[in-house]
């Protein structure tokens, strides 16, 4: 019985490791890894904001998303602002620093001679710990912090008193007649150089100001336009005339800036792959990375045989001795035995008598040839030293039964 060595492929196991459990975890990291991509750059903008400060994005009492919800209810299309590169737009900005502290030199700058209302901080907001969203109320900031917002460009003196349900007055030829308001409990008020009253209280102190003849107008009292005063029907139409009045003629929306309070975010290179007109060039690129993964999973033409570990026939019996000797390093005292061979069928080619004595053989076939002589190519071949010598003789003894054929 013969027996028949060959290659075989082993059996695909069940394990942990076959084909389908590795496509699935490698699917399973790229969905990842986009996702992560994904959220990495919109995550400054998914900030919900509701820190209880006093900001559009937040429901606390000090917040302004109320008045969002107004304007949005009522056709006015609110924004909000998270990147300064947004003020460049026509209409009126509201911009509530929370702290002295803030700085609003870039988002002045930016805004230049558009409608901006900048509402001065009023009340101290502690964030209530069960309550992430809510906040408490101790008391009120210092006057300084305030005072601070516009310093030293704009010098502002804080002032409160006691008005609670006194009518406001507002004092502007241009103004609506409906851009009224009652004072709340508290109401907080400013003076300073340059300031041109817009809304005052029942003893004249500013509510409101326009700085100078800029479109640039200040708010002192917040609570006019929080989420503490839009409770109140009567404040909430004041908010919405008043806003009306300020904004630009045929403006389509009104600004809410939250980067003064920190919520903004900057321009992200990894954004602008996900955002128009770029998308295109990303899907694209994600379309021939699956592609080229697909066709590194999908077999082209039919499946290649495997080859036997020893292979049948003389060709393979022969290469393999032959790569036996050559390991061996006895490639040279291979000669004389290729000599030997020629000597054998050159005899048989020609019909010579072979016989017992190799010289007189050799002196018969060496006047066959009068261009090259046997017995020295012989010679020549017996006596290689290396390799290419070897081969270069027997090349030559070759040549030269080939040549007595002709």
């Amino acid at each position: 019985m013969a027996v028949v060595s060959e290659v075989t492929s082993a059996e695909h196991s069940d394990g942990a490791f076959n084909r389908g459990t590795m496509l699935l975890i490698t699917a399973v990291g790229v969905a990842a890894f986009i996702a992560m991509l994904v959220l990495g750059a919109y995550a400054p903008g998914l900030s919900s904001g509701k820190n209880g400060g006093a900001h559009a994005l937040s429901n606390a009492a000090v917040g302004y998303s109320g008045l969002v919800r107004l304007l949005e209810a009522t056709g006015r299309n609110p924004v909000i602002i998270r990147s300064v590169d947004q003020l460049e737009a026509e209409d009126l900005a509201v911009v509530t620093p929370e702290s002295g502290a803030a700085d609003l030199t870039d988002i002045l700058e930016r805004r230049g001679p558009r409608a901006t209302l900048i509402v001065l901080p009023k009340w101290e907001a502690v964030r209530d710990p069960k309550k992430p969203a809510w906040v408490r109320v101790p008391g009120l900031l210092p006057k300084s912090t305030p005072e601070g917002v516009l310093a030293p460009a704009t010098e502002l003196s804080v002032a409160r008193a006691r008005r609670p349900g006194a009518d406001l007055r507002t004092i502007h030829s241009a103004a609506s007649a409906d851009v009224r308001f009652l004072a709340p409990a508290i109401v907080q008020t400013i003076r300073g150089d340059g300031l041109v009253p817009v809304i005052i209280d029942q003893r004249g102190a500013i509510v409101l100001a326009q700085v100078g003849n800029q479109p640039l107008y200040v708010l002192a009292d917040p609570d006019l336009l929080n989420n503490h005063g839009m409770g109140d029907a009567r404040q909430a139409a004041g908010a919405l005339a008043l806003l009306d009045f300020l904004n630009s003629t045929g403006a389509g929306s009104v600004l809410f800036d939250v980067t003064a309070n920190g919520l903004g975010r900057s321009r992200s290179p990894l954004k602008l792959a996900f955002d128009p007109p770029f998308l295109a060039v990303t899907l694209t690129i994600f379309a021939a990375m699956l592609l080229a993964g697909i066709q590194a999973l999908t077999r082209f033409g039919a499946p290649r045989r495997a080859e036997r570990a020893i292979a049948f026939g003389k060709s393979a019996l022969v290469d393999n001795s032959a790569a036996l000797i050559r390991k061996a390093g006895r490639e040279t005292s291979l000669g004389p035995r290729y000599v030997d061979v020629i000597r054998e069928r050159a005899a048989s080619l020609f019909r010579l008598p072979a016989g017992p004595d190799p010289q007189a053989l050799d002196l018969r076939l060496e006047a066959l040839n009068g261009r090259r002589s046997f017995t020295a190519l012989a010679a020549a071949t017996s006596a290689a030293h290396n390799r290419d010598e070897l081969l270069g003789a027997a090349q030559s003894l070759h040549d030269w039964v080939e040549e007595v054929q002709q």
